[in-house]
């Protein structure tokens, strides 16, 4: 199945976001961008992403190195929540098999 593919320029003028901070953004590894006909696309399933760093850029004024630091420290959030998640799981199987 081929992903969709979004324009950049469509994307640009919707969001009121500046060509310079999505090539930004793509230099810090955080979107993929897609070059078919000289135009550039990103994928639909990567817009989800783009739209928090637009908010993390525009409303709060974060640069992208800021936002690669954050997207890194929410990712091992979730790795420690997972983890947390089976230890309690684990625990409870234990203590359900003292009773």
């Amino acid at each position: 199945m081929k992903n969709e593919l979004f324009a950049i320029t469509t994307y640009c003028t919707l969001h009121g976001v500046e060509q310079s901070f999505i090539n930004s953004l793509k230099d810090e590894g955080l979107i993929e961008i897609i070059i078919d006909n000289e135009d550039e696309f990103i994928e639909e399933e990567q817009l989800h992403d783009l739209e928090i760093y637009t908010r993390l850029h525009h409303e709060m004024g974060i640069n992208t190195e800021g936002i690669d630091a954050i997207r890194h420290l929410i990712h091992k959030l979730r790795e420690i929540q997972a983890e947390l998640n089976s230890l309690k799981n684990r625990l409870k199987f234990y203590e359900e098999g003292q009773e």
